[in-house]
């Protein structure tokens, strides 16, 4: 089983437009709410694979009640820890052309009790556990070493663990020596604080992080596919070329397709390759919408491996 934990979920209010333009108007042609949050996404993905599930996740106020009832019909396991704090609503613009804009609440404060039924309610379902995926931001009252605990933890029981956040709390789960990390560009660039050009640069980023502390490095370049690295060795996995309708999601859909791979294969470059069959397949999706596993098959077969020894 795939544990996901997402302490900072949302109610992601998707829109599609005729046209993102500046200082002109656009015209809604479609608008969606679907449950949203780094760890709900990679376990609908995992489930819509075959793998089993469970989604931790915190819900609260009337937006979390809406939320909460979402995830009633989701097919996968789901542990609801009940807080006062609303759950935020995030924004998802995309037009017919790709251009996207994604506007995210920071979240309301929840209290240090309400932290500790999230650390306990991950310590019931770890035991049954293969793999954590500790995935997106972590709302005001949570501690930055939040997930590092949650790695410690795992590490204790023999679970895998993949993270994928933002600023302090990566890189105090990085210290913490997660089995893989997750990252998209923009989130390396503000961990390594230095812009991220070129081909070279993405191969020496995924192997600076790595010696930061993970196993294994994935590094999410959206289009131009991902580039992991682990000991010894750092790969770039290619994606055929495709007509990107809305990119939002598709991150939430490498790391998920990975860790599924992994889990099933143990095979760290086929992992690679089905995480960016997931996250380019989704990408020609409207909304946050995730590719079935046939339609990610299809993309898989295309993608390309460059293996770079060091």
């Amino acid at each position: 089983m795939i544990l996901t934990v997402t302490v900072n979920p949302a109610i992601d209010r998707n829109l599609t437009v005729d046209q993102l333009v500046f200082e002109d108007r656009a015209y809604i042609l479609q608008s969606q709410e679907t449950a949203g949050g780094r760890g709900i996404n990679a376990s609908c993905v995992i489930h819509s694979f075959g793998g089993k599930t469970t989604a931790v996740a915190i819900v609260g106020g009337e937006t979390g009640q809406r939320l909460k009832q979402m995830l009633s019909g989701c097919g996968f396991a789901v542990d609801i820890v009940e807080v006062q704090a609303p759950t935020r609503i995030n924004m998802n613009i995309s037009d017919r052309h790709g251009l996207t804009i994604k506007l995210n609440e920071k979240g309301a404060a929840v209290t240090p009790e309400d932290v500790q039924r999230i650390e306990q309610a991950v310590s019931r379902r770890l035991p049954e556990a293969r793999w954590l995926m500790l995935c997106g931001s972590l709302p005001p009252g949570v501690a930055p070493d939040f997930y590092a605990r949650l790695i410690t933890n795992a590490k204790q029981l023999g679970v895998k663990t993949l993270l994928d956040t933002d600023g302090e709390p990566l890189e105090l789960g990085l210290e913490a020596a997660p089995t893989v990390v997750a990252p998209n560009q923009q989130e390396a660039e503000r961990l390594l604080n230095k812009a991220l050009l070129t081909r070279i640069q993405y191969l020496d980023a995924a192997e600076r992080i790595r010696m930061m502390g993970p196993q294994m490095v994935v590094l999410s370049l959206g289009s131009r596919g991902c580039v992991g690295a682990r000991e010894g060795q750092v790969v770039e996995a290619i994606p055929p070329r495709v007509d990107v309708v809305c990119p939002i999601g598709s991150g939430d859909a490498l790391a998920a397709s990975f860790t599924w791979a992994m889990l099933r294969r143990d095979d760290f470059v086929d992992a690679l390759r089905w995480g960016v069959a997931a996250g380019t397949a989704s990408a020609t999706l409207p909304g946050v919408t995730f590719a079935s596993f046939d339609a990610t098959k299809k993309i898989y077969e295309q993608v390309q491996v460059r293996d770079n020894p060091r």
